[in-house]
């Protein structure tokens, strides 16, 4: 496999995946120590469920990070993650930084000393306290069995976030809009407490109403403990099943070599 040069300094020296990656295995690891503490259950989600299973490890030509929790447990977590080490985290969300982009995961975890741009403008950082390279925290919760209804509230959602990001591009933090968009994701997983589905909660609306990432609980929980790198992270119960919602059927299969390159950083330092 090919080394991917993320940056090149005006000096001459390189910043590469790898350089990222071993980051970014580091970041999880303090997380993981902070999880199992707390007893808080958390498992790989996207890209990097896919690396563990696939490659035991990141996708070769992966460049973030990212993991995933139901609301009860995220809940508990606001609390648990103060035990990160303050002089190399920053810990950003809606609950701690009221500009915080309630249309991205609901947290990001950033390491200090470090600076990243995304390509996607619509994910921009919008915390004044850092733009270190960081893991994504998603929320899981519970969705509805009725498919009707399961429509009608992401139809609000997604209208809200269109809203909110139209505001945010003028400078503005609607503040009203994003509490009421953070509120309709926790009444609706609350209305569907119990039910044999979860999913990412309703302040991640990039994917299609009708054709939302949705699990049964069974293929996620509980979670188990498999080969990651050097190390051992939680992945979903069923991983097959799992990654066949959340990537596809064909999730085994590498993509055409000209789509094995890293997507996400526009700029990066460390």
């Amino acid at each position: 496999m090919d080394e991917f040069i993320l940056k090149t300094r005006k000096d001459g020296t390189q910043i590469t995946l790898k350089a990222l990656q071993a980051k970014l295995l580091e970041m999880l690891k303090d997380i993981d120590v902070v999880c199992r503490k707390h007893q808080i259950t958390y498992w790989l989600s996207g890209g990097s469920a896919l690396g563990a299973i696939r490659h035991q490890g990141f996708i070769p030509w992966d460049d973030d990070m990212d993991i995933a929790m139901m609301y009860s447990d995220y809940c508990r977590f606001l609390e648990a993650v103060k035990d990160l080490d303050s002089n190399k985290y920053i810990v950003q969300s809606f609950e701690t930084h009221k500009e915080y982009n309630v249309t991205i995961p609901a947290m990001k975890i950033r390491l200090k000393g470090t600076y990243c741009k995304e390509y996607n403008y619509l994910l921009r950082n919008k915390c004044k306290d850092g733009d270190g390279i960081f893991i994504d925290v998603f929320i899981v919760d519970y969705v509805s069995e009725d498919k009707k209804i399961d429509i009608k509230w992401r139809r609000k959602n997604t209208l809200l976030m269109v809203l909110i990001v139209l505001l945010e591009n003028l400078h503005i933090n609607p503040l009203r809009l994003k509490n009421k968009y953070v509120k309709n994701a926790r009444d609706y997983g609350k209305m569907n407490q119990g039910s044999s589905l979860v999913g990412y909660d309703l302040t991640w609306c990039f994917t299609p109403v009708k054709k939302p990432i949705v699990y049964k609980k069974e293929d996620v929980l509980p979670v188990k403990y498999v080969p990651f790198e050097d190390t051992m992270f939680p992945v979903a119960n069923h991983p097959t099943e799992y990654l066949n919602q959340e990537i596809s059927v064909n999730h085994m299969s590498y993509p055409p070599k000209k789509e094995q390159q890293p997507k996400h950083m526009k700029d990066i330092d460390f």
